[in-house]
C-alpha cells in the first residue's frame, strides 16, 4: 500500500497525512480465501459532483421533466437552491483539495472566527 501511495504522491493531497488504511481480515467470509478493507480519504469526489451538476443543469435548462416534480408539489426554486449548493459543494472541496498542510491552519482559524460570529 505505501508503494502505491509513494507511486502515485502527486494525486494525494499533503495536509491529510495517513490519507489510505487497508487492512486484511483473518477469518474471511464463507468461500473465500481472504478478506480486506480500504478506506480512503481523498477531495476526488468533487468530479464525480461536478459531473452530476453539468448533467443536472443541462435538464433542468431545458426544463425535462420538471413538470413530473411540480406536479407533485415542489417548487421551482428548490431545483435552484439544490444546484447551488452542489456548485458550493464542488468549490468548498476544491478549496481544501488546492489548500497545503500551511494553509489548512488558516481555514481551521476562520471556521473557528465563523462559529463565534
Amino acid at each position: 500500500m505505501i508503494n502505491v501511495q509513494n507511486k502515485n504522491s502527486s494525486y494525494f493531497v499533503e495536509w491529510i497525512p495517513n490519507n489510505v488504511k487497508s487492512s486484511v481480515c483473518d477469518i474471511p467470509p464463507r468461500g473465500l480465501s481472504m478478506a480486506s478493507t480500504f478506506i480512503g480519504n481523498s477531495a476526488s469526489i468533487q468530479e464525480m459532483f461536478r459531473r452530476v451538476s453539468e448533467q443536472f443543469t443541462a435538464m433542468f435548462g431545458r426544463k425535462a421533466l420538471l413538470h413530473w416534480y411540480t406536479g407533485e408539489g415542489m417548487d421551482e426554486m428548490e431545483f435552484t437552491e439544490a444546484e447551488s449548493n452542489m456548485n458550493d459543494l464542488v468549490s468548498e472541496y476544491q478549496q481544501y483539495q488546492d489548500a497545503t498542510a500551511d494553509e489548512e491552519g488558516e481555514y481551521e482559524e476562520e471556521e473557528e472566527g465563523m462559529e463565534h460570529m
